[in-house]
């Protein structure tokens, strides 16, 4: 299956059924921050989820658990890949000097950079 991107509220959702497991519409509502969006609007919300493959249910009686399908991972793996295409021209050379420089890295950061950089180098060796 081909994951499509999430609007906020989706993923808003997502990250709070990956939290749980497992949860009725009310137990994602409980996790939600003040001001806390009408039932309805998040009942909608995880229909649409269900209906883009994110996420099914199982029925008990008139009560619906609802569960991912796509792990966080997964979806973090498509947000990350889209990101390096749309915006750092799958560069990893490019992708590091953001951080470092919108970060402003210190002297420390740069060093464990180059440490993991030299630890992956020899995983793959």
């Amino acid at each position: 299956m081909k994951i499509k991107e999430l609007t906020k509220a989706e993923e808003q959702v997502m990250q709070i059924l990956w939290q749980l497991n497992e949860a009725i519409v009310k137990d994602i509502i409980e996790k939600m921050n003040d001001p806390k969006p009408a039932y309805n609007t998040v009942s909608t919300v995880v229909r649409v989820l269900e209906g883009k493959g994110f996420i099914d249910h199982k029925a008990y009686g008139n009560s619906h658990v609802y569960f991912a399908l796509i792990t966080e991972a997964q979806y973090r793996k498509f947000t990350f890949d889209k990101m390096m295409s749309n915006y750092f021209s799958n560069s990893y050379e490019s992708l590091v000097s953001f951080i470092a420089n919108e970060k402003k890295l210190g002297i420390k950061e740069l060093d464990d950079l180059t440490k993991l950089i030299e630890n992956l180098k020899t995983k793959k060796s």
